[in-house]
C-alpha cells in the first residue's frame, strides 16, 4: 500500500513538473498580469503602493492598480523576474533567505537568483511561483483571507494559498478613449502626431499616468482642470494624488510636435483602494485637421516672437490651437495631423525637397519610413479641415530649386486636387472637406475648390480665413493663443452654417 501511495505521489509531482514547463512557456513577457490567489481570491499587491526598495508584498482586494500589475521579465532557463508596473521594481526574497516565512518584498532589479521565479503549473490554470535561489513557493502566510496578509516564501506543497491565477490586464485602448492616430500594442499605444489625447475614468484618491516619452510635453487634466504639465517626462509613472475619493474624469494630452520621436502611453492607474473604470463614450462628431505649424499651435503660448528651440517646445500647445478649440466648441472628437515646416509640394524655404506633407500623411509613427496608420474603423470624420500652403509660398524660390513661380503654383494646385480626391475616396461623400485659403495661396485653393465643385463634388467648401485682428505674436510670427481663439470662433461659425446639421 505504501509503495502504491509513493508511486502515486511521484506520478503527481512528475505531472506537475511537466505541465509547469508548458505553463512557463505560455507566459507573455509583453503583457501585464494581476496575480489572484486561489485560497483568498485576493490579488498580489505591493503594500500601500510604495515605490521604495524593501516594500512588503501582501494580498489585497483586487483593484487592478499599478501596484497589482506585474510583468514577467525573462531571466532565462524558464525563470522570470516579476516587475511591478507602478514602481519598476521586482519581486525579491528578502536577504537571499532560504528559510520558510522569509518575506517577499520589491527591490531594484539586480538580476539575482532571489529575484527569479519559475511558474509551475497547478490545477485549473493556476501557477506556483518557485524561487530560483531557495526552491520555495510564494504563498499567502498562514492561508489568510484578509486584506494586508503577508506574502512570504514557504516549502512548495501545492496548497491553495500557494496557487496564483495569472489574469491578463486589458490593453490601453480598452480603458481609455482616444481619437488620435495610435498604434495599439496591447499594453501600450505608440503615436507621433501633436495633440493626441487620452480620456479615462478613475475612482479613488489618485491616478497614475504611465508614459515613455523623452521628447514631448503633456498636460494632465482631472475633472476639466489642468493639474500638471509634464516636460519630456521620460519612462515614468506620474502620480496625481490627494484627490477626493470619488469618480474622476482624467485626460492626458500631448502638447507639442515631436515627429522625429515615438511616444508611448501605458494607460491610467488607480491609487490603492481605487479602480480604473470603463472608458468614456466617444463623441458622435469627429473633425480631422490637416496642416502645418499653424495647425500644430507652434509657439502659440510664447510671450515673444523670438524663441530659442527650447522656448518653442515649451510654448507650443496643440490643445489650445484653433483646431482643438473649434472641436471643443462643436463637441467633437478630433485629430490634429499637423507637421511643422512642410507644404503640399514645397517645404519652408525649399528645405528637405525629397519629402512633403503628403509623404507623412498616412503614418501613425512619423519617423518610421513606410509606416501606415491602421484605422480601427472608429475614425469616420464628418468634417476635414485642410490648411496647407503657407510653407509652399511664404519664401521665394531659391536658385537650384526645381520650381519657377508659375510651375510651383501649377504643381500646388494639381497636388491639392489629388489630395482632396484621396480624402474623398477614403471618407466617402458624407464627409465635408473645408479647404482654408489665406495669404499667397488663397487664390490657388479657391481655384482647386471650384474645380471640384464644377466636377460635381459639392462637399468641398472654400473658407477664406479672415486675418483681421490677428497679432501673430507666437514664435516666429505664428498664431498666438489669442489668434487661435479668434480663428476657432470664426471657423466654428462657418461650420455651423454648413448643411451638416451641426
Amino acid at each position: 500500500m505504501l509503495a502504491a501511495v509513493t508511486g502515486l505521489m511521484v506520478g503527481l509531482l512528475t505531472g506537475l513538473g511537466a505541465v509547469g514547463t508548458a505553463q512557463a512557456a505560455s507566459v507573455d513577457t509583453s503583457a501585464w498580469y494581476v496575480l489572484v490567489n486561489r485560497g483568498s481570491g485576493k490579488a498580489l499587491d505591493v503594500s500601500g503602493g510604495s515605490t521604495a526598495d524593501g516594500a512588503a508584498l501582501s494580498q489585497w482586494t483586487r483593484h487592478d492598480g499599478g501596484n497589482q500589475r506585474f510583468q514577467f521579465v525573462d531571466s532565462g532557463g524558464g525563470y522570470y523576474r516579476l516587475k511591478a508596473q507602478h514602481s519598476g521594481k521586482v519581486l525579491d526574497v528578502s536577504g537571499f533567505s532560504t528559510a520558510d516565512h522569509a518575506p517577499i518584498v520589491q527591490w531594484s532589479n539586480a538580476g539575482g537568483v532571489n529575484q527569479q521565479f519559475r511558474a509551475a503549473d497547478s490545477p485549473d490554470g493556476h501557477v506556483r511561483l518557485i524561487n530560483r535561489n531557495s526552491g520555495k513557493a510564494v504563498e499567502v502566510q498562514n492561508a489568510s483571507t484578509v486584506d494586508g496578509a503577508k506574502v512570504v516564501q514557504f516549502t512548495d506543497w501545492g496548497g491553495a494559498n500557494q496557487q496564483w491565477k495569472l489574469v491578463r490586464v486589458s490593453g490601453v485602448t480598452a480603458q481609455v478613449h482616444t481619437a488620435g492616430r495610435v498604434k495599439d500594442a496591447g499594453n501600450t499605444v505608440q503615436y507621433s502626431w501633436p495633440g493626441v489625447y487620452f480620456e479615462g475614468r478613475v475612482r479613488g484618491t489618485g491616478v497614475g499616468i504611465v508614459l515613455n516619452d523623452s521628447a514631448a510635453d503633456y498636460d494632465v487634466q482631472v475633472d476639466g482642470a489642468t493639474v500638471a504639465t509634464l516636460v519630456t517626462p521620460g519612462n515614468t509613472t506620474h502620480w496625481v494624488n490627494g484627490l477626493q475619493d470619488r469618480e474622476h474624469a482624467v485626460r492626458l494630452v500631448k502638447r507639442n510636435d515631436s515627429p522625429g520621436d515615438t511616444s508611448t502611453f501605458g494607460g491610467f492607474l488607480a491609487a490603492p483602494g481605487g479602480a480604473v473604470l470603463g472608458k468614456p463614450t466617444a463623441r458622435s462628431r469627429q473633425i480631422e485637421f490637416i496642416g502645418d505649424s499653424l495647425t500644430v499651435g507652434y509657439g502659440n503660448l510664447s510671450t515673444s516672437r523670438t524663441c530659442t528651440s527650447d522656448q518653442l517646445k515649451r510654448s507650443t500647445n496643440s490643445d489650445v490651437s484653433y483646431g482643438a478649440l473649434t472641436a471643443r466648441q462643436l463637441n467633437s472628437d478630433y485629430q490634429i495631423n499637423g507637421y511643422s515646416g512642410l507644404g503640399m509640394v514645397r517645404n519652408y524655404n525649399g528645405g528637405s525637397s525629397d519629402v512633403t506633407y503628403r509623404t507623412f500623411y498616412d503614418r501613425a509613427l512619423l519617423s518610421v519610413s513606410g509606416d501606415v496608420w491602421q484605422n480601427p474603423g472608429t475614425w469616420r470624420p464628418q468634417l476635414v479641415v485642410v490648411n496647407l500652403g503657407t510653407n509652399d509660398f511664404s519664401t521665394a524660390v531659391n536658385p537650384g530649386e526645381p520650381w519657377t513661380p508659375e510651375s510651383l503654383a501649377a504643381g500646388y494646385r494639381s497636388a491639392y486636387g489629388d489630395f482632396l480626391q484621396k480624402l474623398r475616396t477614403r471618407y466617402g461623400t458624407g464627409t465635408t472637406v473645408v479647404a482654408v485659403g489665406a495669404g499667397q495661396y488663397a487664390d490657388h485653393v479657391q481655384q482647386v475648390v471650384k474645380a471640384r465643385n464644377d466636377a460635381g463634388d459639392s462637399g468641398v467648401r472654400y473658407w477664406p480665413l479672415d486675418e483681421s485682428g490677428l497679432d501673430y505674436l507666437g514664435c516666429d510670427w505664428h498664431y498666438s493663443a489669442h489668434d487661435d481663439r479668434l480663428i476657432a470662433d470664426r471657423l466654428s461659425s462657418f461650420v455651423a452654417g454648413l448643411p451638416m446639421g451641426w
